[in-house]
């Protein structure tokens, strides 16, 4: 009995001492992230599908979200929440080819798997 309370205090104080050096390290950013600032040109990829074609223009002026998670839904707690940040601004360039528009970065600071938005077009950043 005495050593199972032994062993059991031993993974209490490892969970109690783990738990924050794993949630402060999350916070970070990592050393191989690619940061795209103003002035970069970057690629847009995208469906392909004509209401996208229709709706992005040359010339246009994009906002591009970052999603972030903020916890778990507690019915489901598998579900992550997740919320959109504005953290730039990207203006459209050239069509590349079907599925890639060629764009500037205007403002911000973008990372690449970033998401620009118009109204229901979604289109992923790549550099």
């Amino acid at each position: 009995m005495k050593r199972l309370v032994t062993i059991l205090m031993v993974f209490t104080m490892a969970a109690v001492i783990g738990a924050p050096l794993g949630a402060h390290a999350a916070g970070k950013k990592a050393k191989g992230e690619v940061v795209m600032k103003a002035g970069k040109k970057v690629h847009l990829f995208h469906s392909g599908t004509a209401d996208v074609k229709s709706e992005i223009a040359l010339n246009d002026l994009i906002p591009v979200y970052r999603t972030s998670t903020v916890g778990y839904q507690p019915a489901k707690a598998q579900e992550q929440v997740k919320i959109l940040k504005e953290v730039g601004l990207v203006k459209v360039l050239s069509y590349i080819d079907e599925h890639h528009f060629e764009a500037e970065i205007v403002k911000g600071e973008i990372k690449v798997g970033d998401i620009a938005k118009k109204n229901t077009a979604g289109l992923l950043v790549q550099p």
